[in-house]
């Protein structure tokens, strides 16, 4: 029996871009719809059930950064790649702020688009996949996996996604120590080339809202290495 193919929306204003990105996702096998706006992509992502999304930042109706953030409201985790011509780490920290899985700037190679593409939804069916219990727990943090709550001691941390994933990523990987880089690839979802400061603002965002005001800490630097989430000496 075949496998069932996945879904990917795109999300994307510029006709030519558009009809290259579905033809080649087709060819590669994928199912493939189009909006050209971002009012029409929201709806079709919240109505559809989607795989993947690849989405235009400069949208008309609606900005992609606002489509992305209704789409987090909406409580949805479907993987997102931006697309942008804007590069600088202000507006990629932007946009994972608000919940983007990737992010490519154009122009941009096709075989690095679809390398991205096949990485994504491959972590994230690895993911689903290995789902065994409803609660992760590290000493006295709790996360929850299917509502994506989490606590530390019966107090509720508000996390961004990114910062979700973040944790949850180190959590499953708990007394191992992991670089930047690593945690560049597996989270962020691509090898991560320049910058890798974007690792220390997240970590010191989870930091200040799971570590702080708390006796023992969980969240350990690695000096020359990068960081561990570890669990307090007996």
């Amino acid at each position: 029996m075949s496998e069932e193919k996945e879904n990917i929306l795109i999300i994307e204003d510029e006709d030519p871009i558009a009809r290259i990105l579905q033809l080649e996702l087709e060819h590669e096998g994928y199912n493939v719809g189009r909006a050209a706006d971002g009012r029409k992509g929201l709806e079709m992502a919240v109505s559809g059930e989607w795989d993947l999304v690849l989405l235009d930042v400069m949208l008309p109706e609606l900005n992609g950064i606002e489509v992305l953030r209704r789409l987090r409201q909406n409580d949805s985790a479907v993987p997102i790649i931006l697309l942008t011509a804007r590069d600088t780490v202000p507006d990629k920290v932007s946009g994972f702020e608000h919940g983007a899985n990737d992010y490519i700037t154009k122009p941009f190679a096709m075989e690095e688009l679809l390398a991205r593409v096949r990485n994504l939804l491959r972590i994230f069916k690895a993911s689903r996949e290995g789902e065994s219990d409803d609660v992760l727990r590290i000493a006295d943090l709790s996360i929850e996996l299917m509502t994506r709550k989490v606590y530390r001691k019966d107090h509720s941390i508000d996390l961004t996604p990114r910062e979700f994933e973040l944790l949850l990523y180190l959590a499953r990987h708990k007394n191992i120590e992991k670089t930047r880089d690593e945690i560049l690839s597996d989270v962020w979802g691509y090898e991560y080339i320049g910058d890798t400061n974007v690792v220390d603002v997240y970590i010191r965002y989870l930091r200040q809202k799971m570590d702080k005001g708390y006796r023992h800490k969980l969240l350990h630097t690695v000096r020359g290495v990068g960081y561990m989430l570890r669990e307090p000496d007996a």
